[in-house]
C-alpha cells in the first residue's frame, strides 16, 4: 500500500463514509470578519457525531479491514479525539477496542471513549512511548492496530473535509487546518490541492510544540523537547513520517501560534459564533487574531475547527475574562 492518500482514495473514502457520518455545515462567520479581517467560514467539526473530525478516518480504516483483521479487537493511542472515533467505529462493528491514552487526557475524553464501551488504558509516556506499549499489546492479543495519522485510509478519511469545503464554497481562497500529527492537514491538503491547486493550505501549530515549522526550516523531519500546549491534540513532539512530505508537497505555510491568540480563538469562536471549540479547534481562529496569517478583506477564508471535545468547567475558566466577571471576552 502507498504510503499516502490519492485524490480516488479521498473521494472512495467519501463514498464509504455517506451513511455514516455527517457532512458537517460551512458556517458563514460575518460577526468575527471585521477583527479577522476576511470573509471568514468556519467548518464545524465539534457537529461531528464523536464531536470531533477524527471519526472520518478511524471509520475509514476499520471499514476497510476485513472480519478476520478486526475479529479480536481494534487498538491505537491517541489524546482523545481518534480513541472516541476508534471506539465508535469498533461499537457499530461490533469488537473490541482497547485506547492507550495520556494520564493527561481531559476528563471528558476518557468518559465519553468509556461510554462507547472502549477499554481505556492510561499511560504516563510520551507518544513513541505509548505507541511501543500499543505495540506489545497488539501482538499479545492479535489486536488490529489504527493509527492516528500515519494510516494512509485514516488520511484518506479526514481528507473528506476538504472535499466537502470545495463541494460547498467552490471560490474558497484559503483553508487553515491545525497540526498535530499531520494526518488531518496532509489529507485535506491532498483534496484541495489536487482539485483546486490555487486555494492557499496553511497548517496552524502550537508555539509551544512547532515540530513541522522546525522541520520545514531545516529540510528534515525534526523532532524537538515535549512542551506542554493547552492546545492538547496537538501536542506532539515528532513530525509523523507518511504525512511529512505530503506537507511538504502541499501545504504552503505552516504558522505557530501562542497559547494566549488560542485562548483568544476559543473566546471568539464561543461570543460570536455561538460554537464551542476545544483549543486545537481554535488555532486558525489565533493565528488570524495575531495577524500570523496574511489575508486581505475579499478573501474567503475557511478554518477547519476540528472539535468541541474538553472540559465544561476548564472551558468555563477560559471563557472569564481577568476582572473576575463572567463575560467571555
Amino acid at each position: 500500500m502507498l504510503n499516502y492518500p490519492t485524490l480516488q482514495d479521498i473521494r472512495d473514502a467519501q463514498a464509504r463514509l455517506k451513511p455514516y457520518i455527517r457532512h458537517t455545515p460551512l458556517l458563514r462567520a460575518e460577526k468575527m470578519e471585521r477583527a479577522l479581517g476576511c470573509q471568514m467560514y468556519l467548518k464545524p467539526e465539534m457537529l461531528q457525531i464523536t464531536g470531533a473530525f477524527k471519526i472520518r478516518g478511524a471509520l475509514n480504516k476499520s471499514l476497510s479491514l476485513t472480519r478476520e483483521e478486526i475479529a479480536n479487537g481494534i487498538i491505537a493511542t491517541s489524546s482523545g479525539n481518534h480513541a472516541q472515533g476508534l471506539a465508535y467505529a469498533a461499537k457499530m462493528l461490533g469488537v473490541k477496542a482497547v485506547l492507550v491514552l495520556p494520564i493527561t487526557t481531559p476528563r471528558i475524553k476518557i468518559a465519553n471513549t468509556k461510554s462507547l464501551g472502549a477499554e481505556v488504558i492510561l499511560y504516563d509516556g510520551d507518544t513513541a512511548a505509548r505507541w511501543k506499549r500499543v505495540r506489545e499489546i497488539a501482538e499479545a492479543h492479535s489486536y488490529a492496530v489504527v493509527h492516528a495519522f500515519e494510516d494512509p485510509l485514516v488520511m484518506a478519511g479526514q481528507g473528506t473535509i476538504g472535499c466537502e469545503i470545495l463541494e460547498d464554497l467552490e471560490q474558497v481562497d484559503t483553508v487553515i487546518v491545525p497540526v498535530g500529527g499531520g494526518g488531518l492537514i496532509s489529507g485535506i491538503a491532498t483534496a484541495i490541492k489536487e482539485t483546486s491547486p490555487s486555494v492557499r493550505v496553511i497548517g496552524a501549530e502550537p508555539a509551544l510544540t512547532p515540530k513541522y515549522f522546525h522541520s520545514r526550516k531545516n529540510k528534515e523531519r525534526t523532532s524537538l523537547p515535549l512542551k506542554n500546549t493547552i492546545a492538547d491534540g496537538l501536542r506532539i513532539s515528532v513530525p509523523g513520517q507518511n504525512p511529512y512530505p505530503i506537507i511538504e508537497k502541499y501545504v504552503d505555510e505552516i504558522v505557530l501560534v501562542e497559547d494566549e491568540h488560542i485562548v483568544a480563538g476559543m473566546r471568539m469562536l464561543a461570543n460570536d459564533a455561538k460554537l464551542i471549540a476545544e483549543p486545537a479547534a481554535s488555532i486558525g481562529i489565533g493565528a488570524l487574531l495575531a495577524g500570523n496569517i496574511k489575508v486581505k478583506p475579499h478573501e474567503k477564508v475557511c478554518a477547519v475547527l476540528t472539535g468541541g471535545n474538553w472540559d465544561l468547567c476548564d472551558m468555563a475558566e477560559i471563557y472569564k475574562v481577568s476582572d473576575g466577571n463572567s463575560a467571555i471576552r
